[in-house]
């Protein structure tokens, strides 16, 4: 949206003058430029633009005034016009002529013609026609000249300037990250940009505000850089890249450690796991545990890789379980887990710090999750710092689910899903075989073949699929769909689709193409599935003609940038989440290759014609090497207009009137292909006719084109998908835009220029405008058959994303002040990379244009330019941003030829004009040329408008001089061996080059020197000139006297154009001086001072110039100086030089230093030190200070550098160099005057601590009560503690929760610490302090910042342990809401000391002494190689004279100048006590993955090597040993503590080492001698150490800093200048006596020394540091980390007490007794032999440590029918524990090889598992438990109650812990997994634990088993239990009785009555006929 005013002409004026015009619409103005000498009529013509973010209401105003323009009095009104813009809102087209009011609203007869436009947000425009579009309205608009009218903003009327600012307009980095090409910048561009560095001063904003009366808020005022026409400086030109290099494909150093620390739920039974680590294809393996589903390993792994980061980022991590692995067999795998490295990079710290995989099953994909394995990974380039989190003891309860190794933003569940990646066919692919073969078929069988047989390869997560490869063609159909099954989301970010070409010997690559499934998919909760196509895709990589040994191959790999098309390929990608419940599933993860179904040709767009069109302007800068041969330039789109080799095929005639008929669409479109056109035959011509170049000087050539301007032009055929560019070219737009304006605030902030704040509000503004924008611009072409899923779903995203995107700059907007300006900005880089993300297509369409240089038939260099960047469209947003634009391109060399100091120098720089667009809009393709020239056609073209030209004839030329003023460089590049450069300046002006003098030994030129390039022809018209004048090159080399001049760097700037009608006058001329900045290769080396103007020369001739005032020194010969208006305003200024000594100087030519001396240099004047006499007996100075006088600039931005140098004085007079060091900025060392009206400085009564009051956002930290005292005196808590302590004494505490004093140690301080460090960093985290607020605050606030938030953490942690019962009982009162922590702690940095202390540069600074050239930044080749010293001292710049308050203070010695009261620097001898305390995360150095690791010490002559005392086999050693060495200071000052490797044969191996300088901390202000502890006490753990008594370190600190203390008042106070501090005032012995003391308040005030005034500065407190370790074969990358502190004590002064035992706790010896009394409800597993009855012989299986080392079994319950069985047995369990860590020490020999033992630590868990015993076969796992000695379930009264829940968690049993417990006995159940992976009880065992110190265990032995003494009595077990084949008839009798006991009786019972029965009827006839018969 946008409101656009074209005010016309002014008419009927009276008199004669200079007239200006003011327009202003809601509050903000613009000023057209000054007409001059008008008389009645004023043509302005100029057109302002508006971009409006919401839409203009019907009543608002518009407001013009015309004025009389003064240089020196304010302008005069002539008179106002004013418009409702009613009308322009609904026509949205008005044209005006009306008459103006004067001030009085009287009507005058002036009057005004105005034309206003207004473009609504839908993107409807007042009738405009392509005319208007095209025409010139855009170039007057760019003719406006900021410059001309910053006259007329008050602000630079010269009474209004500050002082200093005369000189400078803007200095620092410029808008473009390194060129100022914006010295003329138009007006309505950037209104903030005058020649003051002021934006607008604040009284002229108001005076605006009350002039437009609508008060307008000055905090609110934004400053946009209003325009949306271009972002570039001006109309014609787009700006070039700096950095030549690329920097893609380079090999790096990487480093991949993997921590593996347990595993959990691992499902399987009885398992013995191994844990295989993966990276790429480098495979490392964990030792077995056996039999266990919870294996603790804490093993850890490093891999490392010397590889390019594509290569890096795209290999796979994979972590993965593998069950019963041994020598001879390889395993099952149980599960795994796979993520890419780049996921493990995009991490914050490059890391995943104890996290848990989760492993899943890849041949299973319907099995659940099978464990999780608990790990570290972090992945470090050369350069990264990795903080790791503390490695303290792990005691917080694991909770798994909530940490994951997942990234942010995945679900915990990921799904399983299957990835289709279709591939259709290619097209355009190169030729990959020899002809020799192809030609002898041809002759004898006349069959013609394409010489390639192309199939795909993809690659995704570790696996890959390919394709069938299709015999001989060029343009391959495959339609075959590669499928993949991974988990969804996947963490492999990468999918990698490659063409190869197949062939017997080896397969290589065509192209290779990435995709990025971050690109193609959105997880946002309006997200979608990666989609993808069908589509083409573009790939590039080596040219295309074939060698058999391709040296560009890698760039087909994919490495590096291509350098030439290959080929293009239709894929397709489609995700599939796939129900895993199905059955029908097919399980496997294998990658499958299908048919899939072929799609339609138009499905990715209609082909249109596209037109490509590029005329060559200039081409110079040709390297000498191509200067003999003639040149040709080839541009090539596709392989369209490749003549070379782009043709792989005869060519088929085009069927021109059916486009429909794609078919027959054949991409590669012959240049000679004769095609009728409307306008006749169009030829494509892709080349500019050979020309042979001509000598610019000795580097460099030019081609003469002169007025004759060669033009090549191409037709394309390309699926139309323009809609896709467009809306990346719009986003590319918004994102430029806010680049360029976060660079203005950046560079404003940097160069303290006023109202940044406002400048960033314009920025917000604009953004938001911008992407309103693009909501009304994408959202057209809904309708296009051809757009697919992703376009739809992009475009959803796209538009969702910058909606939000624009209401978060609204909301920013209004956020922005003065001091948020910093946070604010870092917001606006994270709008930056999303916007950036965004605009990357993954969808290509037409590929990249490449501009080739040939010389003799061979291509030389190129360049590459994107075709959206080239792309035409009708809408200004979608325009691409060098479409219809003169770009300079410089060619470089093709693949890795470009890397290292090859690709520093320029092949070629072309100014290159380029157009693409649809054949049929390319009516105005010649449109943004300069103007003035005739078009030359081919003979068929003649007469024909749309024809193309072959080459411009242009008519119009201009005369130039160009005037570079040449000044200064500064920090370049040292280019020869001594550290130096003989610097000298080329600058290239068109075909022109001239050289500034050589400075000899300097990095730091000043050439103050003008060059004066005359008769330069530029063609054009003259105003086009004026505001788009070429660029000039300038590049700085190093003269050497043998050979030519090396190459260090180059840098571009635009002139400052004054054309022949104006005036040499403010506020354009002269020109001021810039910054500009230079760079080599892709590094920044250093900066160039100076101005650059064009000047017309008119018809006058050179007359009109201004004046060349001739060389005024006449020492310097023909060389002009810069003259007076542009070279800086000079001051003189006195800079006084601290000489401390010089350090660690290594030898020079094989000789030693002996007699150094430095020199001081600055802007041509100087000082040396004094000689030392003999470096090796003391190299120290005995002249401190020394001081010199000289003139520099007044502004401190162009201050030069001063430049420091180290000379040996040898015999005979010879001085040698040392090396050299250039200190770029003095701003740090200008003294300022203390402000003295600060509060500090109040000396009012006692104040409280609180002191910053101008620091808003610090109250954060600092409002924190230090007490909840309501007097404003200082209590510090510190004290309390001691008071509470004895309290305490009297106080109920309970007795358990009380740590005993004698029982605490020093480690008990160092784990209370780190648990208070972490808990400090969780609290960050969760309160989300912004981490660099958070440092800016703890500089400012010294330690009270971090002591605060300890304190809180403090009670945070207290408050949720609740372990003080109460307060005393006279505490309440004094600190109710403080629970106080029992334990003394200390500091535990997670860093170096030096980098919280600012390097203890508080005033002795180090300055690095240089020496050698300075390596190509990838060489590895690092500063630290190149130091060979180091100087110590200190500088100090004022403006003369100083102001006298500070010569009249007291003590003054003048001989000091401004360093008073440092401290001599004589020799003294210092004891210096090394404690260290242990190393984490050591670089392994034996084969075995593990280290034997001792600790190396070194100070001057003194070198220590603990070499016996080396623990073995161990990464994470706990040394605690302290080491004492006497030190001379100066002598030896550098402490190296090293870690070396120990190893049985050959030599030690380092594996890292640290560097302390201990001078600096030893003369530091923050006294970094001696930690101050937090408590002082004579004796116990907490001892003090320092052989100086607080109150005498404070009478000493005092007396130092001329403080008026301390002044010990009543009893607990103390005084110290107007502070006073409060604490106990008693102190307890040994004996528990108490004595009075003042050391404790005395503390406090050390522990406060910050909030004393002017002196004040934190202490060092008593700490820990931590140091990283580094190797010096692998610079940049940390090894490892060491704990460890430094006491220092000078031997003068009364010795130190013993050092503190800080020796590693010794595990205490503990016995564990196991009785197993019963089971119950055991599964039962046999089947009886006889009866099929189910039964289990049971035992109980136990042990502590593992398997191997310890497992103790039960004897066999045989036979239990009921899963009953009893035991009675007893289980010993002796084992060394060590409970700070609850850890179980062990030490084995790792195998029978091993040389010694290794200690491990292995987390204290019993485990029982019970087990049916087999005879025959192997014993059957039923169940088991894992109790962890520290927490674990209390057991259940009686079995009944006993549930399977107790193990798994899901209820709420209560905790025990064995050591606090020592007897427990109870019952626990034992669980198994079933089929289905699911938990079942599968028995419960009664057990009883006992555990015993060793001293008690023999006091009270008992008997293992059930033996003496103590036995246990035997089970009662029923007769069953017994085994059958010793007692047959018995076991038969049990079999039988038991079981068949009743039915045997009712058996007899039945058998009996049967019997009976017989008997019965056996003797029933006869007793009847007895009866009968009577007898």
């Amino acid at each position: 949206m946008a409101l656009l005013v074209h005010l016309k002409t002014v008419s009927e004026l009276r008199g004669r003058g200079d007239r200006i015009a003011k327009v202003t619409f809601r509050g903000q103005s613009f000023y057209s430029r000054v007409l001059e000498n008008c008389e009645d009529v004023a043509d302005f013509d100029e057109t302002f633009r508006w971009p409006v973010a919401s839409s203009i209401d019907s009543n608002e105003i518009l407001e013009i005034q015309i004025f009389n323009y003064s240089k020196v009095f304010s302008n005069r009104l002539i008179g106002t016009f004013r418009m409702v813009l009613q009308k322009v809102v609904e026509e949205n087209h008005v044209e005006v002529t009306d008459t103006l009011i004067d001030d009085n609203n009287a009507i005058i007869k002036t009057s005004l013609c105005v034309e206003v436009r207004y473009q609504a947000t839908d993107g409807t425009v007042g009738s405009w026609d392509d005319g208007d579009f095209l025409g010139d309205e855009s170039l007057q608009e760019e003719e406006k000249d900021s410059q001309e009218t910053d006259g007329l903003l008050p602000s630079s009327r010269p009474s209004s300037r500050p002082p200093g600012e005369k000189s400078f307009r803007r200095a620092g980095r410029s808008v473009f990250s390194a060129m100022k090409l914006g010295k003329n910048r138009p007006h309505k561009e950037e209104p903030q940009r005058q020649d003051e560095p002021a934006v607008l001063e604040m009284d002229d904003l108001d005076r605006l505000a009350i002039r437009l009366g609508d008060g307008l808020d000055p905090d609110t005022v934004s400053l946009a850089s209003v325009t949306a026409l271009t972002t570039n400086v001006s109309n014609k030109r787009s700006k070039p890249d700096i950095k030549m290099e690329p920097s893609a494909g380079r090999p790096m150093d990487y480093q991949v450690s993997i921590t593996v620390i347990e595993a959990r739920q691992l499902v399987g039974l009885n398992m013995d796991p191994v844990v295989c680590v993966e990276v790429g294809d480098d495979k490392k393996y964990t030792s077995m545990k056996e039999s266990t589903n919870c294996p603790y390993y804490n093993e850890y792994f490093v891999f490392d890789f010397h590889v390019s980061p594509d290569v890096m980022f795209d290999k796979i991590i994979k972590i993965s379980v593998i069950h019963s692995k041994n020598l001879l067999r390889s395993g099952t795998l149980v599960g795994s887990f796979k993520m890419d490295v780049g996921t493990v990079y995009a991490q914050p710290e490059h890391q995943f710090h104890h996290k848990w995989a989760i492993l899943s099953d890849p041949d299973d994909i319907s099995a659940g999750l099978k464990g999780y394995v608990k790990c570290d990974v972090a992945v470090v380039g050369k350069g990264d710092n990795i903080k790791t989190p503390h490695k303290a003891n792990e005691t917080d309860e694991d909770d798994i689910e909530g940490n994951l190794l997942l990234p942010e933003g995945v679900p915990p569940e990921r799904q399983w899903a299957r990835f289709y990646v279709k591939i259709y066919r290619a097209e355009g692919l190169p030729r990959m075989n020899t002809s020799l073969m192809a030609n002898v078929k041809k002759a004898f069988i006349g069959e013609n073949k394409d010489l390639v047989d192309p199939y795909v390869q993809v690659f995704f997560a570790g696996q890959k699929g390919k394709t069938s490869v299709q015999k001989s063609s060029y343009e391959p159909l495959w339609n075959e769909q590669v499928v993949f099954t991974d988990l969804f989301p996947p963490l492999c970010k990468r999918m990698k689709v490659q063409i190869r070409d197949s062939d017997k010997v080896n397969d290589v690559a065509i192209g290779t193409h990435f995709i990025d499934l971050r690109k193609i998919s959105n997880d946002g909760d309006k997200g979608f599935l990666p989609t993808l196509g069908p589509a083409w895709v573009n790939m590039y990589g080596s040219t295309r003609n074939y060698t058999l040994l391709d040296e560009h191959q890698d760039l087909n790999e994919g490495l590096g940038e291509g350098v030439s098309f290959r080929a293009r390929l239709m894929v397709g990608l489609a995700v599939e989440i796939l129900d895993t419940s199905n059955p029908e599933l097919t399980s496997s993860t294998e990658v499958q290759v299908e048919q899939t179904t072929p799609v339609s040709e138009s499905c990715t767009g209609k082909m249109e014609e596209f037109f490509l069109f590029g005329a060559f302007l200039e081409a110079s800068m040709i390297d000498r090497k191509n200067g003999d041969k003639p040149v040709t330039f080839e541009v090539t789109i596709g392989n369209y207009g490749n003549e070379v080799d782009g043709l792989s095929r005869p060519q088929r005639p085009r069927p021109r009137k059916e486009p429909g008929d794609e078919e027959e669409v054949d991409l590669i479109q012959n240049s000679s292909d004769d095609e009728t056109d409307e306008g006749g035959d169009l030829a494509s011509v892709s080349s500019t006719p050979p020309m042979r170049p001509q000598i610019t000087d000795r580097n460099y050539f030019h081609l003469p084109y002169l007025e004759r301007k060669p033009c090549i032009y191409i037709k394309s055929w390309w699926p139309d998908q323009r809609r896709r560019l467009y809306n990346a070219n719009i986003m590319d737009h918004i994102a430029d835009k806010l680049e360029e304006g976060m660079n203005d605030v950046q560079e404003m902030i940097k160069t303290e220029k006023s109202y940044p704040e406002r400048r960033l509000r314009g920025v917000l503004e604009e953004l938001s405008c911008g992407c309103h924008r693009f909501l009304s611009l994408a959202d057209k072409d809904q309708g296009h058959s051809s757009r697919t899923r992703l376009d739809r779903e992009r475009l959803k995203s796209c538009m969702r994303e910058l909606e939000s995107m624009g209401q978060q700059a609204k909301t920013l907007r209004a956020q922005v002040k003065r001091h948020t300006v910093r946070d604010k900005l870092r917001l606006c880089q994270n709008f930056l990379q999303k916007l950036r993300f965004l605009a990357d297509e993954p969808q290509h369409s037409i590929p990249d244009v490449f501009i080739w240089m040939m010389s003799n038939n061979k291509r030389i260099a190129y360049a590459r330019v994107p075709s959206k960047d080239l792309l035409f469209s009708i809408v200004e947003e979608e325009l691409g941003k060098d479409c219809a634009k003169v770009k300079t391109l410089f060619l470089k060399l093709p693949g890795k030829r470009s890397f290292g100091s090859a690709g520093w120098t320029v092949q070629a720089k072309l100014e290159l004009y380029l157009w693409l667009g649809l054949s049929k809009q390319r009516k105005d393709f010649l449109c943004g040329l300069p103007c003035g020239f005739e078009e030359v056609k081919a003979a068929q073209g003649l007469g024909l408008h749309s024809f193309p030209p072959i080459s411009l004839i242009y008519t119009k030329k201009q005369a130039f001089q160009l005037r570079a003023h040449m000044y200064q460089a500064r920090s370049l590049f040292a280019a020869d061996s001594s550290g130096l450069s003989d610097p000298f300046a080329r600058v290239f002006f068109i075909n022109q080059s001239q050289c500034t003098e050589v400075l000899n030994e300097t990095l730091c030129p000043t050439w103050d020197q003008m060059l004066v390039f005359d008769n330069l022809e530029l063609y054009g018209e003259a105003h086009e000139l004026r505001d788009d004048p070429p660029i000039i090159v300038i590049e700085i080399y190093d003269q050497d006297t043998m050979g030519k001049a090396d190459f260090m760097g180059r840098t571009f700037a635009k002139p400052l154009v004054k054309m022949a009608d104006e005036a040499y006058c403010p506020p354009r001329f002269p020109p001021q001086l810039e910054y500009y900045q230079i760079y080599r290769g892709n590094a920044t080396a250093g900066d160039l001072l100076a101005a650059f103007e064009l000047l017309q020369i008119g018809p006058a001739g050179k007359a009109d110039l201004p004046p060349i005032n001739g060389p005024v020194d006449v020492d310097r010969g023909p060389i002009m100086p810069v003259p007076v208006g542009i070279r800086p305003v000079l001051s003189k200024y006195r800079i006084e030089v601290l000489f401390w000594g010089l350090r660690d100087l290594k030898r020079v030519n094989l000789a030693q230093v002996d007699r150094p001396r430095v020199d001081i240099e600055c802007a041509g004047k100087g000082v040396q030190s004094s000689l030392i006499h003999n470096y090796k007996k003391n190299p120290n100075f005995n002249t401190l200070v020394k001081w010199f006088e000289v003139d520099l600039p007044e502004n401190e931005l162009l201050h030069p550098p001063l430049n420091i140098r180290v000379v040996d004085c040898r015999a005979f007079g010879r001085y040698t160099l040392v090396g050299s060091h250039a200190v770029s900025s003095l701003r740090r060392f200008i003294y300022r005057p203390p402000d003295r009206s600060a509060p500090s400085w109040s000396t009012t009564g006692e104040v409280v601590v609180n002191m910053e009051p101008e620091v808003p956002v610090r109250k954060l930290e600092t409002m924190v009560k230090l007490d909840a005292t309501s007097d404003a005196v200082v209590k510090v808590d510190v004290a309390e503690e001691e008071k509470e302590k004895r309290k305490k004494k009297g106080s109920s505490a309970e007795p358990e929760e009380e740590p005993d004093d004698s029982m605490l140690d020093w480690w008990s301080k160092y784990f209370a610490s780190i648990d208070t460090m972490k808990e400090q960093l969780r609290q960050q985290e969760a309160s989300g302090i912004d981490l660099e607020e958070k440092e800016d605050m703890d500089n400012a606030d010294g330690l009270r910042g971090p002591m605060k938030g300890k304190e809180k953490a403090k009670a945070a942690k207290e408050e949720k342990k609740k372990r003080i019962q109460g307060p005393g009982p006279g505490q309440a009162s004094e600190a109710p809401e403080k629970k106080k922590p029992k334990i003394d702690e200390l500091k535990v940095y997670p860093k170096e000391l030096e980098s919280e202390f600012d390097n203890f540069e508080d005033w002795l600074h180090t300055f690095n002494l240089l020496r050698g050239k300075t390596g190509d930044d990838e060489d590895g080749s690092t500063e630290e190689e190149r130091i060979v010293g180091r100087f110590k001292g200190s500088l100090c710049v004022y403006k003369v004279p100083l102001p006298e308050d500070v010569s009249r203070e007291a003590g003054y010695d003048p001989s000091y100048g401004m360093f008073q009261g440092i401290p001599s620097n004589d020799p003294i001898n210092v004891l210096v006590r090394i404690y260290v305390v242990r190393a984490t995360d050591l670089h392994p150095a034996d084969i075995n993955g593990k280290a034997d690791p001792y600790i190396a010490i070194r100070l001057g002559k003194t070198d220590i090597r603990d070499k016996e005392n080396y623990i073995s086999k161990q990464l994470n050693p706990v040394f605690g040993k302290s080491f004492d060495v006497e030190a001379s200071f100066p002598m030896e000052s550098m402490l190296t503590v090293a870690v070396y490797d120990w190893d049985l044969v050959g030599t030690d191996d380092l594996i890292g080492e640290t560097k302390i300088d201990l001078e600096n901390r030893f003369y530091s202000k923050h006294r970094a001698t001696c930690g101050i502890a937090q408590t002082y006490s004579t004796h116990g753990y907490n001892i003090w150490r320092d052989p100086m008594k607080p109150s005498q370190i404070l009478t000493r600190l005092c007396k130092e800093g001329k403080v008026d203390g301390p002044h010990f008042g009543p009893p607990g106070r103390v005084k110290v200048s107007n502070r006073v501090f409060t604490g106990p005032s008693e102190i307890e012995d040994e004996n528990g006596q108490r004595k009075p003391t003042e050391e404790h308040v005395a503390l406090s005030a050390l522990r406060h020394w910050e909030d004393i005034p002017r002196v004040g500065c934190r202490l060092v407190p008593e700490h820990v540091e931590t140091r990283p370790l580094l190797n010096p074969d692998k610079p940049g990358i940390e090894q490892g980390r060491l704990e460890l502190w430094v006491d220092m004590f000078p031997m003068d002064m009364p010795a130190p007490g013993t050092p503190l035992d800080i020796s590693p706790r010794k595990p205490k010896k503990y016995e564990l007794r196991v009785i197993v009394w019963n089971t119950d409800e055991v599964v039962l597993e046999d089947d009886d032999f006889f009866t099929g009855e189910k039964s289990s012989d049971i035992f109980v299986r136990g042990w502590l440590k593992g398997q191997q080392e310890d497992k103790q079994d039960t004897d066999v319950h045989y036979h239990s029918l009921t899963g009953e069985g009893n035991f009675n047995w007893r289980y010993l369990f002796p084992f060394d524990y060590l409970a700070a860590e609850e850890k179980i020490v062990i030490s084995k020999k790792e195998s029978m090889f091993s040389w010694d033992e290794t200690e491990y630590k292995i987390p204290a868990r019993l485990t029982l598992q019970i087990w049916d015993a087999d005879h025959f076969s192997a014993d059957d796992f039923l169940g088991a438990i894992e109790l962890d000695l520290n927490r674990f379930p209390r057991g259940a009264k009686t079995a009944k109650q006993c549930t399977m829940e107790m193990a798994t968690g899901e209820v709420d049993v209560p905790l025990v812990s064995i050591f606090k417990q020592k007897r427990v006995k109870g019952w626990w159940p034992l669980l198994a997994r079933n089929e289905n992976d699911e938990f079942e009880l599968t028995g419960k065992v009664e057990a009883e634990l006992h555990l015993l110190t060793a001293e008690e265990a023999e006091k009270n032995p008992v008997g293992l088993a059930r033996n003496e003494p103590d036995p246990l009595e035997k089970p009662n077990r029923p007769d069953t239990a017994f085994v059958w084949f010793l007692n047959p008839l018995k076991s038969i009798k049990y079999l039988i009785c038991t079981r068949y006991k009743w039915l045997i009786i009712k058996i007899v019972l039945a058998l009996l009555g049967l019997l009976m029965l017989a008997l019965f009827l056996y003797s029933l006839p006869g007793y009847m006929v007895k009866k009968l018969l009577g007898a």
